[in-house]
């Protein structure tokens, strides 16, 4: 039996993961806040950030001095073993808030 303060030494979600999800929670959260919910540095994730928005997964869009990050839901998984699903299915499973697809993104890829 393990130890409750004991860390895990693998998950089934990746980091990237959840940096999205904590930015679904939230998409005006500081980069720094969710560095501190996922348990990597803040520098992780703004490489991680990057990453999700080269790849068309969320946008960032400047808003005063701070970021807000819009996230694309109709995109589909990366990996071909769950390439016919989208991230919207992922975020709705865990994100605890409303991310369904608007309806004029549903076609797109």
């Amino acid at each position: 039996m393990t130890s409750s303060r004991h860390l895990p030494e693998w998950t089934f979600l990746t980091n990237h993961a959840h940096v999205l999800l904590a930015l679904a929670r939230d998409p005006q959260r500081r980069l720094r806040e969710v560095a501190a919910t996922v348990g990597v540095t803040e520098r992780t994730v703004q490489a991680i950030v990057a990453d999700l928005e080269e790849a068309g997964y969320i946008t960032r869009i400047r808003v005063g001095r701070r970021n807000v990050y819009q996230l694309h839901p109709h995109r589909r998984f990366r990996h071909p073993a769950e390439a016919r699903h989208r991230i919207g299915e992922l975020l709705e499973l865990f994100a605890d808030r409303d991310t369904s697809v608007p309806a004029d993104e549903t076609q797109t890829e």
